[in-house]
């Protein structure tokens, strides 16, 4: 290893230190939502939240957002909206006889895309387009967006009445999924005084530039990865897809599909993101497991005898990762 990319590691990882604790001034008793929102910053990859309403998700966004001295965009969601409503539209000029082409909220740096399931397929699929691409084509003429993009979308598990949930293939563009649930008794207490006491409620200042981002992913694709590491995410990820040549024959009856190429794509790069925050040039399997639940939970598709068991995909995953040998 290098030195040069050993303190390129050190520093920013002191600077994504930085970032988390002006974050933590606004959010209180997040700090694994937070942490996986960083990763996916780091590791560009998007991100969808899922937790009941009242859980902090648009907060965190908002003043991650804050903290990062880009341009940020939010689209909420609804069931009457089109696709230039989030990409944009070409707008015809009687007078010139010629189009204009008007930008959506799609072209910044993050966009917090809240509740998406809320939307139609055309308009999920017109975002998900562009969070693939990096572009967006309207009429003639493509427009690359920004770097970094990153499309942080929310939704609500529990409310199924006028949704369109995610399809499959769609919920695979994403590399995390996670899922945000209630903070302790104390970090409730903290947030009531924070946010209802008598002051003003805290705001969050920029902490980091959008090059300083790009540079800090350019450091991350560095980060070393032993060839035993890599087989062991793609063992993870095969044994989604056949469980019995994995030796867990158990698991079989509750797959009814495994996990993409993607996956395995997505476990090493937020893997080397991971080792960044924590300090290492190098992957470790332990990076690997930490980040194997955010990055599969919604790539496998359990079956009905899953559900009737009451066995989700964190149920699966832990099997895997307690059974994979680790190298």
């Amino acid at each position: 290893m290098s030195d040069r990319l050993t303190e390129d590691v050190t520093k920013f990882q002191g600077r994504f230190a930085a970032l988390k604790a002006e974050v933590s001034k606004v959010l209180v008793g997040q700090d694994d939502m937070l942490h996986r929102l960083v990763l996916g910053l780091l590791a560009g990859g998007h991100i969808l939240l899922e937790g009941v309403p009242g859980l902090a998700k648009t907060l965190a966004i908002r003043t991650l957002a804050d903290a990062v001295a880009g341009t940020f965009s939010r689209i909420q969601f609804t069931p009457d909206m089109l696709p230039g409503d989030v990409v944009g539209t070409q707008i015809f000029n009687p007078r010139e006889g010629s189009y204009t082409v008007r930008k959506g909220p799609v072209f910044g740096n993050l966009i917090l895309a809240d509740e998406i399931n809320r939307a139609p397929a055309k308009v999920q699929s017109a975002l998900l387009e562009a969070m693939q691409e990096r572009q967006v084509t309207l009429g003639d003429q493509t427009f690359r967006l920004a770097d970094p993009f990153l499309v942080l979308a929310t939704q609500n598990p529990i409310e199924q009445e006028g949704t369109y949930p995610l399809p499959e293939a769609q919920l695979d563009r994403f590399m995390l999924k996670i899922k945000v649930g209630y903070p302790s008794r104390e970090d409730e207490v903290k947030i009531i005084d924070r946010m209802a006491g008598a002051g003003a409620e805290p705001t969050a200042s920029k902490m980091m530039t959008t090059d300083e981002i790009v540079a800090a992913r350019e450091v991350a694709r560095q980060v070393f990865v032993d060839d035993k590491v890599k087989r062991y995410a793609v063992d993870l990820v095969a044994a989604t897809r056949d469980p019995k040549a994995a030796g867990i024959a158990a698991l079989a009856p509750l797959i009814d599909n495994g996990a993409s190429v993607r996956a395995s794509i997505a476990l090493i790069k937020v893997a080397k993101a991971q080792a960044l925050l924590s300090g290492r040039s190098y992957i470790s399997p332990h990076d690997v497991k930490t980040v194997a639940h955010d990055v599969l939970r919604h790539r496998i598709l359990v079956s009905y005898e899953a559900e009737a068991q009451g066995k989700t995909t964190d149920h699966v995953i832990a099997q895997i990762l307690e059974n994979v040998p680790v190298p």
